[in-house]
């Protein structure tokens, strides 16, 4: 009927997927609509690519790869090469990507081994800067930030909301929390807790990463709570159990400091600080 104020607003069309005469698209690659291949790519027939992405030139994707929307990904990228490590036996193992990413100049992204789910994982709305490495099996959250130079070891967590500076090294398997930062030309032999900021050869929490919670819209009451218990735990080098009472008692034990905790219990039960390099039977 005409006229009607609630008629269905019809979605915008993308228009089909635009292959530069230059770039080499293999049979059986999956391109929707709206992606851009630019000059001089070149991207597997195992390759399955969403809606919006851009690839600007000169990036390689190889192997089993999916991609989800509206990402953009900058020169010289490659994404799905086999993991270094000698270990792998070729098996089909994958590369996840999720949406609106930005993957800048140089970056490479190695897919799984078999030794975990054979998964190499990134979520959506990160930011991987000019040159960062992911290793293969590594699994990066949302809202990521990793800048120029940084590599990440097999095996490593990125937990969303963290943020990496430029020419960190972090060791295989281990795990950045949430809303931590570590600084620029930091050795990560050790999990990094969340809420904090690590730097040094070995990082260690040197304070709480306040820019990142005042921006992240955290009250004052769970500021002022991580706060002290990073004094008790790096300042006044108190042990785990004493400081999770005197939070307690204090009525500083919210979500946060809990989840903190918990991630530090985590870590003790790994081996050489890291939570997910599990102990060896006895």
């Amino acid at each position: 009927m005409e006229g009607r104020d609630d008629a269905p607003v019809p979605l915008p069309t993308l228009r089909p997927p635009v292959v530069h005469p230059t770039a080499v698209v293999e049979a059986g690659a999956k391109l929707a609509a709206g992606v851009i291949v630019g000059p001089h790519c070149v991207i597997s027939a195992d390759a399955v690519i969403g809606r919006g992405t851009v690839l600007e030139n000169h990036v390689t994707i190889m192997g089993h790869v999916r991609i989800g929307e509206r990402n953009r990904i900058w020169p010289n990228c490659v994404i799905g090469g086999e993991p270094q490590d000698v270990s792998y036996q070729g098996t089909a193992t994958l590369v996840e990507i999720g949406d609106d990413n930005l993957i800048r100049e140089g970056v490479t992204i190695n897919r799984a081994t078999e030794k975990e789910e054979g998964v190499t994982s990134i979520g959506s709305a990160n930011f991987l800067m000019a040159c960062c490495h992911v290793a293969h099996d590594c699994r990066i959250g949302d809202h990521v930030t990793i800048a120029n130079g940084t590599l990440l070891g097999g095996h490593v967590r990125v937990h969303s909301r963290a943020s990496l500076s430029g020419a960190v090294a972090v060791h295989h398997w281990a795990t950045i929390g949430s809303w931590s930062f570590v600084a620029g030309l930091s050795r990560v032999l050790h999990d990094v807790p969340p809420f904090m900021l690590c730097e040094g050869s070995p990082a260690r929490p040197r304070c709480v990463n306040l820019v990142a919670l005042r921006r992240g819209g955290f009250d004052a009451a769970a500021i002022e709570s991580i706060g002290e218990a990073h004094r008790l735990l790096w300042r006044a080098r108190m042990g785990l159990d004493p400081a999770r009472d005197i939070l307690r008692q204090q009525g500083m034990f919210g979500r946060e400091v809990a989840e903190l905790v918990e991630f530090l219990v985590r870590q003790q039960d790994g081996r050489h600080g890291r939570a997910r390099e599990r102990r060896k039977a006895a």
